[in-house]
């Protein structure tokens, strides 16, 4: 199989870089990049009900899903429910494309090169963890400059000139230059509490295809029909939702410029005194309408291209 760079197989520093293939890469972006560009309205309105502490007054009031989708409508016109939506992509591409390349070269470099070989659930949750680590130092600046644009209304007529933002690399300049590095990592604890989303996640999904593979006397890496890849996406995105979205909260309320909290556990601390345990899942109920789908179409998407790049390299080494 290909690899982004041959030397790597030289590599005797990192020799885990040596499994390294761009199909992983390509169809990683390709999924992240359709998923977004279909669902960031609801991303959108989700991070707008997560920020919400019913103290601020510059935040506009949402009573539900459909209502927040009607004011938007009305006060910012339909290109209202995609602000953010260029660093969203970029940051989905990125994170998906570089998740899964990082996780398939983990996990391969684990199996030895025999990527037949079954892993378990634990070795499964190390490669995912530390290809989510990798990913959320190349992408958090991304991911706090799209939650800035998700987060500019027409109401914030007292907001400072210094954080108002026409566009994704005005963001970057101004809070580059306004708040430095610490401002471009801004909610990176709680991103990296996050990793335990995608190793739940995909530990789930690896040990569901195995287990049905077993089930129906095929080999472990076999592969499936796009239905039972939808149910092993929407099943194993819905159980790592539900057990970790707080960390989601806590990173959207550090990186939104409306409020000041003095860290990680001052964010907490508010949440807990105000709202109770419910506003550490404010905006789930839409997250899970919209991360649902979206990973059925990225694993979906992702699955059929890196197979398809996948056999056409194995049959252009056979001519």
């Amino acid at each position: 199989m290909s690899t982004i760079n041959s030397s790597n197989s030289n590599n005797k520093f990192f020799p885990v870089f040596s499994h390294l293939k761009y199909e992983y890469l390509v169809a990683g972006v390709a999924g992240g990049t359709i998923s977004t560009l279909v669902l960031h309205p609801l991303d959108l309105i989700k991070v707008r009900f997560a920020v919400n502490d019913g103290l601020s007054k510059s935040t506009p009031y949402y009573s539900g899903s459909i209502n927040a989708f009607g004011k938007i409508v009305k006060s910012e016109g339909y290109i209202g429910l995609y602000r953010g939506i260029i660093p969203n992509i970029l940051g989905s591409g990125t994170s998906w494309g570089s998740y899964f390349l990082l996780y398939n070269c983990i996990k391969t470099w684990i199996q030895d090169g025999n990527t037949g070989e079954p892993l378990g659930p634990w070795m499964h949750m190390i490669a995912a963890a530390d290809a989510g680590i990798l990913t959320l130092l190349v992408t958090n600046p991304i991911w706090v400059v799209k939650t800035r644009l998700c987060l500019q209304y027409t109401e914030d007529i007292d907001l400072s000139e210094s954080k108002r933002y026409s566009g994704m690399i005005d963001a970057l300049k101004k809070i580059s230059m306004t708040e430095g590095i610490i401002g471009l990592y801004k909610g990176f604890v709680p991103g990296l509490f996050g990793v335990s989303h995608g190793a739940i996640q995909f530990m789930t999904y690896e040990e569901m295809k195995i287990k049905y593979n077993l089930y129906r006397n095929k080999s472990t890496n076999a592969k499936l029909d796009t239905m039972e890849y939808i149910a092993c996406a929407a099943i194993s995105k819905l159980i790592a939702a539900a057990i970790t979205y707080p960390y989601q909260v806590l990173r959207a309320r550090l990186q939104d410029h409306h409020h000041n909290y003095q860290g990680t556990l001052h964010c907490i601390e508010s949440i807990w005194r105000y709202e109770s345990w419910r506003g550490y899942y404010k905006g789930l109920s839409i997250n899970l309408m919209k991360v649902t789908p979206a990973t059925v179409i990225t694993f979906v998407i992702y699955e059929h291209i890196s197979q398809y790049l996948l056999g056409m390299h194995k049959k252009k080494m056979e001519l």
